[in-house]
């Protein structure tokens, strides 16, 4: 992982980019970058999309990751760790006997 987020850095690095990504910029960029890739979604099926916009979805994907690992660097967030401990906090909120195969949410058990 460190090795991505370092070549992530290095490109935006050789175009003088950092001056644009505080955190504020990236979470906007993050979501623009979301937006777009929900787009390819929009009046098809999760089949027809991922049939016609494959390759579109793919780098909006990359893009939401992209952004998503620079927020991360510039917050000093350790992403396996960050994802390590929502993990935990999801098991706690939805353990598996209680939610398994159902979409509640937590605030829905019984």
């Amino acid at each position: 992982m460190d090795d991505l987020i370092n070549k992530i850095i290095a490109f935006r690095d050789e175009r003088d980019w950092k001056q644009f990504h505080n955190p504020k910029d990236l979470a906007i960029s993050l979501t623009l970058e979301a937006s777009e890739l929900l787009e390819n979604f929009q009046w098809k099926s999760s089949e027809q999309a991922v049939e016609v916009n494959f390759n579109d979805i793919r780098d909006e994907l990359a893009d939401v990751l992209i952004y998503s690992l620079m927020l991360a660097h510039e917050l000093g967030i350790d992403v396996k760790d960050a994802i390590s401990q929502k993990l935990e906090k999801n098991e706690q909120k939805y353990p598996v006997d209680k939610f398994k195969g159902t979409s509640k949410k937590y605030t829905e058990a019984e």
